[in-house]
């Protein structure tokens, strides 16, 4: 490879930096924590379910907590990792929709048709609605549901909606991307809506909240009208750290010795949903639900570099297959837990939650067979071996094609122009265009040289469509032994080959103009009718919008209704 070769600003003087030692995970930043001689007796078997609250952040990176070494301050999650199990081989998926669809169904996205991309605002798309739910078998299983955050698992019609697919509440965006005031979303330049929801109604009152203040708020006021005694599960899928890059004043100024803008910002926001989840542990303590409760944290993809995120030391970012796209933080805090206060290695996927939360729930999973989640607690509680020895990664068939990729390269049975990538063992292979493949320093160091990250895209990846890594040794991923090892190359080929033919066809249909917010008061929201639905869904073309663009007076007043009542509002507060 060509950063073998590396000289004047070289691999060895980053060694001496610290940034590439392969002590990756020295004591100093993910150390277990000594177990306190008091809590060696283990807690007693759940007298009733746990309470399950379970927080997705969005788009937040690898290196961008504490405990992982970051100049971002995270106390909160810093301690409730401490005090609970950290998951430092866990996975995720490499953008919005698959890690949540993944999340809700425990099924990899090649088999709910999401293989591609993400579901965007105008498509008429949705999580399959023949899928079975985390929340609805949760609530099969006696439980309280609740939902508040980001949604983007489609909205075109109601029946694609939080409330529709097993929560009894939800306040949040359906959309992707929203301001963290206003709650307004462009999808391209005069396509814009307000994206707030309480329930299936649009919440048009909340405008002007911070939205990380205004979701923990919420899940304060779901614990104190609820009753400890009922098992309750919260969702929690913060829009934070998600772009626009905004946060309070106060939060920015802490971070004022900070060069880089992008990351002051960045850091500002995490800083800020650390405290959103302190406030939401000081709620389950204040109501008693604390005793008998699991948090779950977990991200849903690797950090955006160019808007503050660091995925340091991994490879790549946000949207690709390198590990700095895929591999997650993720701890478990519970006082349920038998073994505390360590690190975990075990193998764990984000398709694990599904069957590992129903399980804990005492819910029946023998009525939606072919899960591709394991139930993985007795992992993590009792630190037993992981049932999970393998993760499809996924196999995007409409990714562009890798230019120098062929059915020669992958032995006659594979393609390696399509973008796949699976772990097997300490093995993962990667086909096609992973996507953009360079290591990526904090932003925080300003003029740090450049030139040696860009070498090895610049010359060992263009003529490129395989490469294989042992992720154990190597969770940098800077040496391919795919020329080395062959025979590996040819098994995990195979087994993309496997699931390749398990995939069903990929859901991702043309926009349609009927769903622009100018034809919905205003806002994002469901839009299609049932008519429109089925024919659309019995697989031909969507119907063209039968009504021109027209003008809208309350379209167009929205934005001065809107600024008026949350003048009014503040008056009154």
């Amino acid at each position: 490879m060509a950063v073998y070769a590396l000289t004047g600003f070289s691999l060895v003087s980053l060694l001496s930096f610290g940034y590439l030692s392969w002590d990756w995970m020295k004591p100093s930043l993910v150390a277990d924590v000594p177990t306190d001689p008091v809590e060696k007796s283990l807690p007693p078997a759940f007298s009733r379910p746990p309470h399950i609250i379970f927080i997705l952040t969005d788009d937040q990176g690898y290196h961008d907590v504490g405990y992982h070494g970051s100049d971002i301050q995270t106390p909160t999650l810093d301690r409730l990792a401490a005090e609970g199990v950290k998951l430092e081989n866990y996975y995720i998926q490499p953008i919005c929709t698959p890690s949540r669809s993944q999340l809700i169904t425990g099924r990899y996205q090649i088999h709910t048709g999401l293989q591609h991309s993400i579901i965007r605002p105008r498509q008429p798309n949705c999580l399959p609605l023949d899928q079975v739910t985390l929340p609805q078998k949760l609530q099969e299983a006696g439980y309280s549901t609740h939902m508040v955050g980001k949604w983007h698992l489609g909205f075109y019609k109601k029946e694609c909606l939080p409330t529709r697919r097993g929560f009894d509440t939800f306040l949040g965006s359906l959309t992707g991307n929203v301001d963290y005031y206003t709650y307004d979303n462009c999808d391209g330049p005069g396509v814009c809506g307000y994206d707030l929801h309480e329930g299936e109604d649009v919440a048009w009152d909340q405008s002007g909240k911070y939205s990380t203040f205004l979701y923990a708020q919420r899940v304060s006021k779901i614990l104190a009208s609820h009753s400890p005694k009922e098992p309750i599960f919260i969702y929690v899928a913060f829009q934070a750290v998600h772009t626009p890059l905004q946060s309070p004043k106060e939060y920015i100024y802490r971070y004022r010795s900070m060069g880089n803008v992008a990351r002051r910002k960045y850091a500002a926001m995490v800083t800020c949903m650390d405290e959103a989840v302190k406030n939401i542990t000081w709620a389950l303590k204040k109501y008693g639900y604390y005793d008998n409760s699991v948090i779950v944290f977990s991200t849903d993809n690797g950090g955006q570099t160019f808007s503050g995120g660091s995925n340091w030391p991994l490879r790549g970012r946000k949207g690709t297959y390198w590990e700095g796209g895929v591999r997650g933080i993720g701890f478990v805090h519970s006082p349920l837990i038998k073994r505390k206060r360590r690190t975990s290695w075990a193998l764990v996927h984000i398709t694990d939650w599904y069957p590992t939360l129903v399980s804990l729930a005492r819910g029946n999973l023998s009525n939606v067979p072919g899960l591709d989640g394991y139930n993985v607690w007795p992992a993590i509680s009792e630190g037993k071996e992981s049932p999970r020895t393998e993760i499809l990664h996924n196999i995007d068939p409409l990714y562009n094609h890798a230019k120098y990729g062929s059915l020669e390269d992958g032995f006659g049975i594979w393609n390696t122009a399509v973008q796949a990538s699976i772990r097997v063992g300490e093995w993962k292979l990667l086909t096609g265009d992973p996507g953009y493949s360079d290591w990526i320093p904090p932003q925080t160091l300003t003029n740090f040289p450049g030139s040696w990250w860009n070498l090895e895209r610049l010359t060992d990846g263009l003529r490129k469509s395989v490469w294989l890594f042992n992720i154990t040794a190597d969770p940098y991923e800077r040496y391919d032994l795919s020329d080395q090892r062959p025979d590996v190359v040819r098994t995990l080929l195979m087994r993309l080959v496997y699931y390749n033919r398990t995939a069903i066809p990929v859901r991702y249909p043309a926009e349609n103009p009927r769903a622009h917010p100018d034809f919905n008061g205003g806002a994002w929201g469901p839009w299609a009718s049932e008519d429109d639905a089925e024919e659309w869904e019995g697989g031909r073309e969507p119907l063209k919008s039968r009504n021109k663009k027209k003008k809208c007076k309350i379209c167009k007043l929205r934005s001065f209704f809107r600024k008026l009542n949350t003048r009014l509002m503040s008056n009154r507060i």
